[in-house]
């Protein structure tokens, strides 16, 4: 049943003021500046640790600015971050787009192993991942990615929360954080503590996070709730000069509306991890690290009297072994390893009617090298030779076995002008191999209201990609940018053929059914877009602070064969707006112009735009305790926001405006 419900619900704003009482978390715009100077980027390279030695640009944002950025997703922690968005569709499931790209082009990891979900087979399930449970988030591009797999020709997403302990912590610490924000009446609060034994690290933490549904300038969008709980334990053992063992236990539950329909997902996952590194010291052989994740997921799709229309289950294996190198010659450092996956998933119920049991499995060598070619000239290598197994019954009920050999390379080469000034140039060819439902889709899937038919002869795609960057890093100024293009052949994306579906796959063109066909197909694509960012200090005094002007902007375009647009792609924006730093006291705003999407796939509609307004102060009453509290406007102008990227756009409004309050608590 497909309806666009809004109800009008009493404004609960006394609750705000319980919001202070809770010691409040998250809060607004992640364009609130940290007071780091340096961006350390660990995914960016398993040979050092800052990213601007890379040649494509990565991105990171830490605890603070998650806490203040609000949503229950990894994407809405990044939502700042030029040429990153989310695909929106509910409170539970929005997951991240990295330059138009998405599902099986971006890798989601946890502490750098997969986050083992079934996010990648609808955009109705989230990724169990609470972005509470993170110290930071990194967002990779360029040649690293290929450690992580084919799947990250967008990018890498990784969640970095210590839960296998990676140092003894000199003296036990801990974190409380909590919030309250008005447009949903939503409750959510975190703890975290960390704390060594002799030669062990152990590390603890949880969250609960409640919201109802929100509300929007049209009405409160009904079945927009979002119920999240989680919690893991984790240790590591630590013995010669650098060497650890260590591993970790999660467990995750939530349960989401789905908007656009009646129904809700209850989801849960157990995961285990494993982490270590061995100090090899012995000449070439430098370091060893094992590091490894298995988890068992689940989620039922519900009817409101809590009758189960389908059960979906993941159960997957991830494995990565990776040797560190010593320096050979001209190459300074290096990284050889391997990494094994294994994928097994099932759905039940009228979710069998979609997708029928499927088991990939996935072998892959891979390196990444740094050479110095000469003073002010660095290039980084990588490559990637994988072997994949794909097994599933598609529309004609046989039984297939499908076998891909994706063969991928990437080349970068960084030239620093001089110490103000880096420029950057990336090359890759990246395979991919065609996933699960790109291939064996079969019917009626509830959640975006779609009836899809994968296509089991689908061949591998291939994508060729360059990108420059540009680097400024004055005293003053500071400039992040990229240009980039990519190629594709034989891109594989979900195609709307314009005709609607009965659930027992009778179609006809028109709207007299209620879900949309969609095949899965190939075609040449390109897409190209640019994305920057820029601060400048408009005046600077060493007690009153700094007075900032912060400007940001975004765009993609993508195409197939023949100039017909690649569905589903996000808008551009640009704006920006200014921000006061001071040490006990932050404050700042940010105007940001989202453009019209009047470039729509087939068969689907265009977008308006809207303007952002945003605004926050945070407060640091205590010099000698880190304490912060924070109040956040969203969406202050109450634009009505639908996004471009959501297959269930039409039918679903994005939250309203927001006013936020946020209370972090540490010993440290």
């Amino acid at each position: 049943m497909r309806v666009f419900l809004f109800s009008n619900r009493p404004s609960v704003k006394h609750a705000f003021l319980a919001g202070v009482a809770v010691a409040a978390l998250f809060a607004g715009p992640a364009f609130a500046q940290s007071h780091s100077t340096e961006t350390v980027v660990v995914t960016a390279s398993p040979l050092t640790g800052h990213g601007d030695s890379l040649a494509s640009i990565s991105s990171r944002v830490d605890a603070n600015d998650i806490l203040r950025s609000g949503g229950s997703t990894l994407a809405d922690a990044l939502a700042d971050i030029p040429g990153v968005s989310t695909s929106g569709f509910s409170a539970g499931s929005g997951r991240p787009i990295i330059r138009g790209m998405d599902a099986s082009r971006v890798r989601v990891l946890e502490d750098g192993t997969s986050s083992s979900d079934a996010s990648d087979i609808g955009p109705d399930h989230g990724v169990p991942i609470d972005p509470l449970s993170a110290r930071s988030i990194e967002v990779v591009r360029g040649a690293a990615t290929l450690r992580y797999g084919s799947q990250a020709i967008g990018g890498v997403v990784n969640a970095i929360n210590n839960r296998v302990p990676t140092s003894l912590a000199l003296t036990p610490s801990g974190e409380i954080s909590g919030g309250y924000d008005s447009v949903s009446d939503a409750g959510q609060v975190a703890l975290l503590g960390d704390a060594s034994l002799g030669n062990f690290a152990f590390h603890a933490d949880a969250f609960y996070h409640k919201t109802q549904d929100y509300e929007t300038p049209l009405g409160v969008q009904a079945n927009s709730f979002f119920r999240g709980d989680g919690m893991s334990l984790g240790s590591s053992y630590f013995f010669g000069d650098s060497s650890r063992l260590g591993g970790a236990v999660i467990h995750y539950d939530s349960n989401y509306g789905v908007p656009s329909d009646i129904t809700n997902i209850d989801m849960r996952q157990t995961k285990y991890l494993l982490g270590s590194s061995l100090a090899l010291d012995s000449g070439l052989l430098q370091t060893l690290n094992i590091n490894g994740s298995y988890g068992n997921y689940s989620h039922e799709e519900k009817n409101p009297d809590s009758s189960v229309n389908s059960t979906f289950k993941n159960k997957e294996l991830d494995f990565r072994a990776e040797t560190l190198l010593g320096g050979i010659g001209p190459f300074l450092s290096s990284a050889v390893g391997i990494q094994v996956q294994n994928r097994a998933f099932q759905a039940l119920g009228a979710g069998a009617d979609y997708l029928l049991p499927t088991l990939t499995q996935n072998y892959a060598g891979f390196f990444f090298t740094e050479i110095k070619l000469m003073d002010g000239l660095h290039m980084e290598g990588s490559g990637r030779l994988e072997y994949v197994k794909i097994q599933g019954t598609p529309a004609s009920d046989n039984f297939t076995t499908r076998d891909f050999a994706p063969a991928s390379a990437a080349l970068g080469i960084l030239w620093e002008a001089n110490e103000h000034v880096k420029v950057g140039l990336t090359g890759s060819s990246t395979g991919r191999a065609p996933a699960q439902t790109e291939l064996f889709a079969r019917g009626a899937h509830d959640g975006p209201a779609t009836f899809e038919t994968g296509d089991p002869s689908l061949h591998m795609e291939r994508a060729n990609s360059g990108e420059a960057s540009l680097r400024l890093r004055y005293e003053d100024f500071t400039f992040d940018g990229s240009a980039y293009y990519t190629a594709f052949d034989n891109y594989i994306y979900g195609a709307l053929t314009g005709a609607t579906c009965s659930e027992e796959g009778v179609c006809a063109m028109g709207n007299g059914e209620s879900l949309r066909q969609l095949n899965y197909t190939q075609a040449a694509a390109h897409f190209r877009g640019l994305e920057g960012k820029a601060s400048y200090s408009l005046w600077r005094d060493g007690k009153s602070g700094t007075l900032k002007l912060n400007l940001l902007g975004d765009m993609v375009r993508a195409t197939l064969t023949g100039g017909v647009n690649v569905p589903r792609i996000p808008a551009w924006r640009a704006g920006g707006g200014l921000s006061w730093e001071t040490d006990p006291l932050d404050t700042g705003f940010q105007v940001l112009k989202i453009g019209d999407q009047n470039d729509p796939g087939p068969f689907d509609t265009p977008t308006p735009g809207y303007v952002s307004v945003d605004a926050h102060v945070s407060w640091r009453p205590f010099m000698d305790k880190n304490w912060e509290f924070s109040l956040i406007g969203q969406n202050l102008a109450d634009e009505v926001i639908r996004n471009p990227a959501s297959l269930n756009k039409d039918l679903v409004v994005m939250p309203g405006r927001n006013i936020r309050l946020v209370a972090r608590l540490a010993t440290n």
